[in-house]
Formats: C-alpha cells, structure tokens, sequence
C-alpha cells in the first residue's frame, strides 16, 4: 500500500506543526508519509520538544522548515493547525486536499504565565489536543 503524503503547515514551523509532524509519525506511520514545515521558519521550540519528550514522542532531531523545501513534493493532504498559516496558505497546484484545524499557540499563552509549570501546561494543552485531532485521522481523512 502506498501511504499517503500529509504535510501540517503553520507559521513557523516551530511549535504546533512540529506537534503535529512528531504525532502522526508515531501514531500513524504505516498509513502516512508525514512532513510538516512553515509559511516562514522560526526554530524548533525547546519547549514543544519537552513535552512532546514527556508522552515518549522525540521531535529533538527535528528542524524548522520552510513550505517551499517541498516544491514539487506532491502532498495528498495539508492541514493547517493555525489560522496565520491557513489565511496565507500557499496555493498547491496539484489534487491537494487542505483543511484547517486550528489549535492555540502555546508560546503566546505562556507569556502571560506566572511560573514554569504553567507556561508549559499550555504547551501539555495543546500537545493533548493535536494527539486526539491526530488520533481521529483516518487513510481517507474523514475526521
């Protein structure tokens, strides 16, 4: 079987598509070729790749990278998994499929936090709910 090719693009490519990337390699590589990479590149967040280390996932090796790294990658899927990246969302010219799930930036919540722990627990947020939208992906991408 031929696994589809599915690329979560946001704006960085630091936090939230990383997540994402890291996930759907875990959870469904026997279904998924899985890329992710941003409409710029930020760096990869420590942070994200702590938490995402605390539910077993390593994103460490990971890097940021740009959406036109895969100019000429023909991708089944796009997710966007913020609404910067979906509003400037590059055009593909291909039989693409796009969609948007968005999910709150970790990094913006965490500057208001008061202490470590809750600056990361933003980050735990929103890691648990890109697993669950992970999860619930299908080979057919009925979610």
């Amino acid at each position: 079987m031929n696994k589809q090719k599915i690329l979560f693009l946001c704006t960085g490519n630091s936090c939230r598509s990383q997540m994402a990337e890291g996930w759907c390699r875990h959870l469904k590589s026997e279904d998924y070729e899985v890329y992710s990479a941003g409409i710029e590149t930020h760096g990869l967040n420590p942070n994200a790749v702590r938490v995402m280390a605390e539910s077993g996932v390593d994103i460490s090796t990971h890097r940021s990278k740009h959406v036109d790294e895969f100019d000429g990658l023909h991708f089944d899927t796009v997710v966007t998994v913020c609404g910067h990246a979906h509003e400037n969302c590059p055009l593909f010219t291909h039989a693409t499929t796009v969609f948007h799930v968005g999910f709150d930036d970790p990094p913006a919540l965490a500057k208001t936090a008061k202490t470590e722990d809750e600056a990361l627990n933003h980050y735990r947020r929103v890691r648990d709910e890109i697993r669950d939208f992970v999860a619930t992906i299908s080979v057919s991408l009925r979610c």
